[in-house]
C-alpha cells in the first residue's frame, strides 16, 4: 500500500519503533472504529490489560500488517494480550453499540478542539501538536508555553 511507505520515515526517526510498510496479502483495515471499540471493551472489562491490548493493536497494524478492522482478527489480537477470546467476543456483542458511541463522541470532541490528525498530542490541554513529530518539536512547544507563564 502506497500510504504506508511513509512509515519508513517514522521508523528512521525512532529506531525502537517497528514500522513495516504494508507487505502482506491481508486486507488493510477498512476503518479504525472496530479497533477503538475493542480497546474500549477491554479497558472497561479488563482495565489491567488495556495497555497491553493497546500495544498489541499497534504491533498488529504497524508491524504485522493485520486487518484490525476484522472482529476475528481483533479477538486474536486481544487474546494475545491475555484477554479471554470468547468472553471478549460475547462482550463485544453486548457493548459494541454503546462503546462505538463513546468512540464517536470522543472523536467529535477532538474535532471541536481542533484536533484533526493522528497522532496529535495535546500539550497543557490547549496546544494540539499534530502528526508524528521529532522530540525537538515537543521540546520547543513546551519551552514556549513555559516562557509565557
Amino acid at each position: 500500500m502506497q500510504y504506508t511507505q511513509g512509515w519508513t520515515t517514522i521508523a528512521e526517526l525512532e529506531p525502537r519503533a517497528a514500522f513495516n510498510p504494508w507487505a502482506t496479502d491481508n486486507e488493510p483495515p477498512a476503518t479504525s472504529l472496530p479497533a477503538q471499540i475493542a480497546h474500549k471493551v477491554v479497558a472497561a472489562n479488563w482495565p489491567d490489560l488495556a495497555m497491553a491490548v493497546h500495544n498489541q493493536l499497534l504491533t498488529a497494524y504497524f508491524t504485522e500488517n493485520r486487518t484490525i478492522s476484522d472482529w476475528q482478527v481483533l479477538a486474536d489480537v486481544v487474546s494475545e494480550a491475555g484477554v479471554d477470546r470468547d468472553e471478549f467476543l460475547t462482550l463485544v456483542g453486548e457493548q459494541r453499540q454503546s462503546m462505538g458511541q463513546i468512540v464517536i463522541d470522543e472523536h467529535n470532541e477532538a474535532i471541536n478542539q481542533g484536533i484533526t490528525a493522528v497522532p496529535t498530542v495535546l500539550i497543557n490541554d490547549v496546544l494540539p501538536v499534530p502528526g508524528a513529530q521529532e522530540t525537538e518539536t515537543y521540546i520547543n512547544w513546551i519551552q514556549r508555553l513555559v516562557d509565557q507563564t
